[in-house]
């Protein structure tokens, strides 16, 4: 029997994690990218089956307790390296946010739900999963909730500042928790070097950003709701759901969005494109396109050596900017999108969906792009910006962001208990277009777990014409694939 819900969760005990040594009071500048992120918080969590007696160790238990401490003294002492999380979001003269890492601490909650791990319907995290297993954050950058379920298993959830942290940081911050909860060396040791993202001087403008992103003062006022056809209203709430993909579905999806094409699709590609074509079904009638975006890491691009000259010396500066790129904690984020006619999308082959998407990715995973970005938002300061398809208002037409979650690391935020039965983001973020997040299954064995934040609408088109590639979440499957 699926619970929908209709358990309980009692908050047990509240408290501050601060880092385990003392840090000097200091101001950290957002960067450029930063800037660009609204105060949206994100959710990730985490449910592991009730852990078994350790066999090397009879003494070694396993308790919820145990476990709570565990994760209360790892946390500390990782905020020692990440002592970012542990700030505050303050406002400056000019009204643009910093952050003030005065290690005031990660509100951590102690809570139980009188549900067990299989019960919890996981393909609705709107009812299980918000508001009862993932914390509200009230105060500072970061909250921690740790749920003991009724079978013994547990459930570690966590709310980011998205200004402060994109998903690539809140996977470091997360493997580096587990490794020292573990007592292992962390992997990564974080950055925030601010100075990697500079902005160019003189500033390189290329106003081609002015179709991507928009300054806040520049909006329209929202439109009113439609009071008048509540009906309407409540197709177009957006609401979130869990799916998996099978591997061997990917693979006939990435085969369908190559064929007939001189380069092989990444299947990124292949799926984003295949549920471009579902959400442009779910276009009313009058509505001529549909958008959609893809969010892009900007680590790799920024790391590439632009300097010509002599060749030892440039892979040498190449290794160092990989290195300092590839620690960096922070937003290093951009969203480009496409937008096609809505006819097109519905009639054309997934090939030719699969082109367009490609296309407009193309500019943006270059170098020029990112130094480009830094630079139109530091023209802009101190107004702040959005992405456009983050606002863009449903009546225009259906549109959605994919981001990639495929290196989430589930398999790695093990804290000494086991690896996680089950993991994933939780993103109802605000905008005005859906958001989508393709991971990495538990089970590693090459199926996708999606997360989806679209209209009731067009959810319910995805379940009824593409039910053969998106399953709904359920513990059956996890059982399956462990």
């Amino acid at each position: 029997m699926v619970a929908k819900g209709d358990f309980t969760v009692t908050v047990r005990k509240k408290e501050v994690v601060a880092a385990a040594l003392p840090l000097q009071e200091h101001w950290l500048p957002q960067s450029n990218f930063d800037l660009l992120l609204p105060a949206v918080d994100v959710g990730v969590f985490f449910c592991y089956k009730k852990p078994a007696a350790a066999a090397d160790n009879v003494n070694k238990s396993f308790g919820f307790g145990s476990m709570v401490d565990v994760l209360k003294k790892a946390m500390a002492e990782a905020l020692v390296y990440y002592y970012a999380l542990a700030g505050e979001v303050v406002y400056n003269n000019v009204g643009e946010p910093e952050l003030l890492c005065n290690n005031r601490g990660v509100d951590f909650i102690e809570a139980y739900a009188n549900v067990e791990l299989k019960d919890l319907n996981l393909y609705n995290p709107d009812d299980t999963i918000e508001g009862k297993l993932v914390p509200k954050k009230k105060n500072g950058v970061l909250s921690v909730q740790a749920t003991e379920l009724k079978c013994g298993g547990i459930v570690v959830a966590c709310t980011f500042d998205h200004r402060i942290a994109d998903a690539y940081s809140t996977d470091m911050f997360l493997v580096s928790w587990a490794e020292i909860a573990q007592s292992k060396p962390i992997s990564v040791v974080p950055s925030f070097r601010r100075s990697m993202l500079n902005p160019r001087r003189p500033l390189c403008i290329d106003h081609e950003f002015d179709n991507m992103y928009v300054p806040i003062s520049s909006l329209p006022p929202p439109p009113p709701p439609p009071h008048n056809n509540p009906q309407e209203a409540n197709c177009n709430k957006l609401v979130s759901r869990i799916y998996y993909i099978k591997s061997e579905q990917l693979n006939e999806l990435q085969l369908l969005a190559t064929t007939g094409s001189n380069r092989r699709k990444t299947k990124l590609e292949s799926v984003s494109a295949f549920l471009w074509k579902m959400v442009a079904r779910s276009a009313n009638d009058g509505m001529m396109i549909s958008k959609m975006g893809i969010v892009v890491d900007g680590r790799t691009r920024l790391s590439i050596s632009s300097n010509k000259g002599d060749h030892n010396n440039n892979n040498f500066n190449k290794s160092i900017s990989c290195m300092a790129m590839g620690s960096y904690f922070g937003n290093v984020l951009s969203i480009p999108f496409g937008g096609q006619n809505v006819k097109e999308l519905v009639e054309k082959p997934l090939s030719w969906v699969a082109t367009q998407v490609h296309d407009f990715l193309e500019n943006a995973v270059t170098k020029d792009h990112f130094l480009g970005l830094i630079d139109w938002v530091e023209a802009h300061r101190p107004d702040p910006a959005l992405a456009k398809i983050y606002c863009t208002p449903s009546s225009d037409g259906p549109a959605f962001v994919v981001s990639s979650g495929r290196r989430f690391p589930v398999s790695k935020v093990d804290f000494g208990w086991g690896k996680p039965a089950f993991g994933s983001y939780h993103f109802p973020w605000g905008g005005d277009a859906g958001y989508v997040m393709p991971m990495p299954s538990p089970a590693g064995n090459g199926d996708w777990v999606i997360y989806m934040h679209l209209s009731e609408k067009q959810l319910d088109l995805i379940e009824t014409q593409a039910s053969n590639v998106f399953k709904p979440m359920t513990f059956d499957y996890l059982i399956s694939g462990i």
